[in-house]
Parts: C-alpha cells; sequence; structure tokens
C-alpha cells in the first residue's frame, strides 16, 4: 500500500471520528434541552398559572406532555424505520422547538395546554430516533460508554432545571 494510500485511509477515520463526535455532542445537546424542559416548566408551574389562570387545569400542563410524547414514541420509531432517522429527528426537534415557543406565547391556560401537547409530540421523537441513530452508527462497547453519556445529560438536566426555571420566572 503506497503513503498516500495510507494517509487517505487515516484522514477519512480522522474526519469519521471527528464527525461520529459532532454526532454524539449533537445528540447530546437534544436531549438535554429535551430532559431540561420538563425540570424547568415543573419549577416555573406555579408562575405560569399564576399570569394565565386556570389553576384547576394544573395537572393537565404536565399530564399532556407527559402522553403525547408516550403516544409519539412508537410512531416516531416506525417512521424512522421507513423515511429515515435523520428527517425524523429534524422534526421531532422542529415541533418541539414550535411547541416551545407557542408556549411562551400562549395567553391563557387552555393555549397552554395545547401547545405543550405539541412539545410533548416532538419530544416524543427525541428519545427513540437519538437511540436508533446511537445504535446505527457505533459498536456495542463505544454504545455502552455513550448510554452513560446520555445518562448523565438526563442527571445535569434534572438538576439544572429547577435552578434555570426559578431564573426564567424571576
Amino acid at each position: 500500500m503506497s503513503e498516500l494510500a495510507v494517509e487517505t485511509r487515516a484522514e477519512e477515520g480522522a474526519q469519521s471520528k471527528g464527525g461520529r463526535l459532532g454526532l454524539v455532542v449533537a445528540l447530546l445537546l437534544v436531549t438535554f434541552l429535551a430532559a431540561l424542559d420538563i425540570a424547568v416548566v415543573t419549577t416555573a408551574m406555579p408562575t405560569i398559572i399564576g399570569q394565565l389562570g386556570g389553576f384547576e387545569l394544573y395537572a393537565w400542563a404536565v399530564s399532556v406532555y407527559l402522553l403525547t410524547s408516550t403516544v409519539s414514541v412508537p410512531i416516531y420509531g416506525r417512521l424512522a424505520d421507513v423515511y429515515g432517522r435523520r428527517p425524523l429527528l429534524l422534526i421531532a426537534i422542529g415541533v418541539f422547538l414550535l411547541g416551545s415557543v407557542l408556549c411562551g406565547l400562549a395567553g391563557n391556560m387552555g393555549l397552554f395546554i395545547l401547545f405543550r401537547a405539541v412539545q410533548g409530540v416532538g419530544a416524543g421523537g427525541v428519545l427513540p430516533v437519538t437511540i436508533t441513530v446511537i445504535g446505527d452508527t457505533f459498536d456495542a462497547q463505544t454504545r455502552a460508554r455513550i448510554s452513560g453519556l446520555f445518562s448523565a445529560a438526563w442527571s445535569v438536566a434534572a438538576l439544572l432545571g429547577p435552578l434555570v426555571g426559578g431564573t426564567l420566572v424571576l
């Protein structure tokens, strides 16, 4: 094998490692933000209800998010198998962000709950598609290490969420 061929293969390996690192960082960020959202909203709910009214609907603001995200998980999984991982992950992120923006613009508790449902539909695609992308991209040993990083992302989000939520409502 020529020296040029060896260098080319080494460069390709470095690029793919860099690409994989970027992929993991992007997936960790998306997962972290979806996890952070849960803790932030839970902390901010008393203030949100104070501004929007509708205390009797308090439980729905959390429940509808969990319900729609749970229902959408298998749907995203199947659609990702049919249409590909990347498009479905981008759709999930887009729906989640749209729901987040709409929640911020909600003028009453009914709309807030509706937009939390939209947000939940987006969040429901983040976890299954992310896990599938990791499974498609990495070997079993590397997947185990990456799973630890995702667990850490959820843990850090759970710790920072109340701080962020409390800061946002001040």
